[in-house]
Parts: structure tokens; C-alpha cells; sequence
């Protein structure tokens, strides 16, 4: 009887106790509730600014001649002389006696036309001379008509004979000249094909050479790209000279930079129906391009077609575009919106922008991993555009 009443009042004791712990626990105060407090993260951006912008087409060809030709001498003979520079490589000179052919034969020629004209030129003065005598005697009325008409026949072949003559040592002259034969121009010789000794014909090759003045650059363009150069679709022949495009020319050599400037002068009529390229020639003058050496033929360079221009672009690295057409926009409050752009064309690192974009607009060019529409900022303007 007695542990029973003492096992209930230890029981007692510890409702108690719970009922206690109870209300301390349900009338205590509450601790107050924090909201999380947002983190700006930094950004870098700019400020939007529409410019007036020159395209450029981006290319990398070969340098080839302008001019080139095979040297053929007019005249045919055994081959007396050879200039030093008629080798693979040699230098010329325009109007530079290059070869010369035995002349003997063509002097004998020319003396024989000469002999051959002197006769003809005594043959006609006497039948000059007697034509006057016979119109002497019919005006008075000494001798026949018909007498005349024969004294008139050989005068006319007299002088015919006259004429003939003067032609004959025109030519011959001619072809003594052509015995030395002279370069068209200033250039160098790609290779030869003649030595001392050898007897040639008139019209065989002797030599392939090309002029150093002027060469051209062939430069493979997507036909895209061709609206960007302000050339006319189906445009032929060369480029009047006030349209053509400035090219600019490089290529690295011996651990040096060489710069040319060029002409885009035209391009090539068909587009290649597989690769979508079009081909377009770049001249590039010695003249224009005082102080640097001369471009080799073969020689690869990398070039930079200057284009048209256009108005209203906003130039941005392509660090600065999402989703393919798409910037980030900080707004007045410093949140990050997205703006679908037009997109005109990627050039090197940059894009250029046509439309969606005003002047003064602050655009995001950090890469953000996870971006929230509406997420808060901390810009850091910059000037680097590239």
C-alpha cells in the first residue's frame, strides 16, 4: 500500500513537470524573422553607342603576276648572245636587249633591198620623165594617143615597182630589229629555255617572264559577304577606279610584319556551286607602296577588304551575346533584362548590331553562369569595346 501510493505521487510529479515545461515552451518568445539579404554580384558592361561603321571582309591568298607572257622572238636564226639577267629569276629593265640572234643573213637583205630601191627609184624618174615628154608631144599633137597610153603604162609600173621596193627594205629593216630581241617591260623571267649556240624559229618560245610593277592577289570570298564590298550583283569587267575597295595586305616573314595596301579591281564571274565562293582580285601597284619590298610571286598573305559603310551599329564583343541573338540589358535599377537584337554580322571578336538596341543602354558583357531575369547587378562600366 505504501509503494503504490508512493510510485503515484512520483508520477504526479512528473506530470507536473511536463505540464510546466509545456507552458514555458508555448509562452516564450518567438526569435524575429530575417529575410536573406540579395547579393549583387559585379558585372562589366557598356554603354551602348551607335557609330558609323566601314565593313570588312576577312581573306588569305596568293600573290600571282598581273602581267605575264611568253617571250617569242620574231625572227628566226642561231643565237649569237644572251643577256646575264635571262635566267630563272633575273631582273629586267623595260626596252633591255634580252637575246640577240645572228644578224649577217638579214644585213644582206637589207642591203639587197636597198640596191633594189635605188634601182626602182631610177626606173620610175625616167618613166616620170618620159610620160611628161609623150603629154608634150600629144598636146601638140606630134605623136598617137595610143603611144601615150603605153608611155603611161610603164610609168604606173614603174612607180608600183617604186613602191614595192620601199616596202621590201621596210620589211627587211624590220626583221633586223627583230634579231635583238627587247623586254615589253619592267619584270623577271620565271624560266628560260635558250643558250648560245641553239638556232631558234620565228614564234617558238624561248622564255616565260612577268612584270614587276603590278601584281594581283586572288582572294576566295563567300558570296555572302559580297554585299558587304558595295559591288552590284552580276557586275563585269574592272571595278570603275572610285568604287574599288582598299586592301590591306600582310604576311609575316623572318619574324617581321610586311604591309601592303591594294586595289580590289574585280572579281570573277562564277560563283562555285559547292563551296558558295566567289573569287576576287586585288592589284597591288609598286607605286603606291614606296619603301616596301616587292611581293613575291607565290608568296601567301592574309588580307583585309575594306568595305561599304553603314549607319546606325552598335559594336559589342561577342562576349556580350546569349542565346545566339540575345544581350543582357541593365536597367535603371541595376537588374538584368533580356533583349532579343538583330544581329548584322560577327566580325573577328565583336558583333555589330543593327537593331534592338538604343543609344546610352548599358549592356552586360561578363559571362554569368546562371542568370535570373530581373537579378540584381553591381556594373562596372568599361571602355574596351574589343
Amino acid at each position: 500500500m505504501r509503494n503504490s501510493l508512493k510510485t503515484g505521487m512520483t508520477i504526479g510529479v512528473l506530470f507536473f513537470a511536463v505540464i510546466v515545461a509545456y507552458g514555458l515552451v508555448k509562452t516564450a518568445p518567438k526569435p524575429p524573422q530575417v529575410e536573406p539579404e540579395e547579393v549583387a554580384i559585379s558585372v562589366r558592361v557598356l554603354e551602348a553607342e551607335k557609330n558609323r561603321v566601314q565593313l570588312e571582309v576577312i581573306s588569305q591568298g596568293s600573290v600571282e603576276p598581273h602581267q605575264q607572257s611568253e617571250l617569242i622572238p620574231e625572227a628566226s636564226g642561231r643565237i649569237k648572245w644572251v643577256s646575264p639577267n635571262l635566267v630563272a629569276g633575273g631582273y629586267f629593265a623595260k626596252d633591255d636587249a634580252l637575246l640577240r640572234i645572228d644578224d649577217r643573213d638579214y644585213r644582206s637583205t637589207v642591203a639587197r633591198g636597198q640596191a633594189a630601191l635605188a634601182r626602182a627609184r631610177a626606173e620610175e624618174e625616167l618613166a616620170r620623165y618620159e610620160l611628161a615628154r609623150m603629154e608634150e608631144l600629144v598636146k601638140n599633137k606630134l605623136t598617137s594617143q595610143s603611144s601615150r597610153e603605153v608611155v603611161l603604162r610603164n610609168y604606173r609600173i614603174a612607180k608600183a615597182t617604186l613602191q614595192d621596193a620601199n616596202l621590201a627594205l621596210e620589211q627587211a629593216k624590220r626583221d633586223l630589229w627583230r634579231t635583238e630581241v627587247r623586254a615589253p617591260y619592267d619584270g623577271l623571267v620565271r624560266n628560260e629555255r635558250v643558250d648560245i649556240g641553239q638556232y631558234i624559229t620565228r614564234g617558238q618560245s624561248i622564255a616565260s617572264i612577268y612584270a614587276s610593277d603590278s601584281i594581283e592577289v586572288r582572294l576566295p570570298v563567300a558570296d555572302r559577304q559580297l554585299a558587304y564590298l558595295d559591288i552590284p550583283l552580276g557586275y563585269r569587267g574592272e571595278i570603275v577606279e572610285d568604287r574599288r575597295s582598299l586592301v590591306l595586305l600582310s604576311t609575316e616573314y623572318g619574324g617581321k610584319l610586311y604591309e601592303w595596301q591594294g586595289q580590289l579591281v574585280r572579281t570573277e564571274a562564277e560563283i562555285d556551286s559547292r563551296s558558295r565562293m566567289v573569287t576576287a582580285v586585288v592589284r597591288v601597284r609598286a607605286e603606291d607602296n614606296p619603301g616596301q619590298p616587292e611581293l613575291p610571286i607565290g608568296l601567301f598573305v592574309n588580307a583585309k577588304i575594306k568595305g561599304r559603310w553603314v549607319e546606325n551599329i552598335v559594336t559589342l564583343p561577342r562576349a556580350a551575346l546569349r542565346n545566339r541573338n540575345q544581350v543582357l540589358i541593365v536597367d535603371s535599377d541595376n537588374r538584368l533584362t533580356y533583349r532579343t537584337v538583330e544581329i548584322m554580322r560577327h566580325e573577328n571578336d565583336n558583333i555589330l548590331i543593327s537593331n534592338g538596341i538604343d543609344d546610352g543602354e548599358v549592356i552586360n558583357i561578363s559571362p554569368i553562369q546562371a542568370v535570373i531575369e530581373g537579378m540584381q547587378v553591381k556594373p562596372m562600366t568599361v571602355q574596351d569595346r574589343g
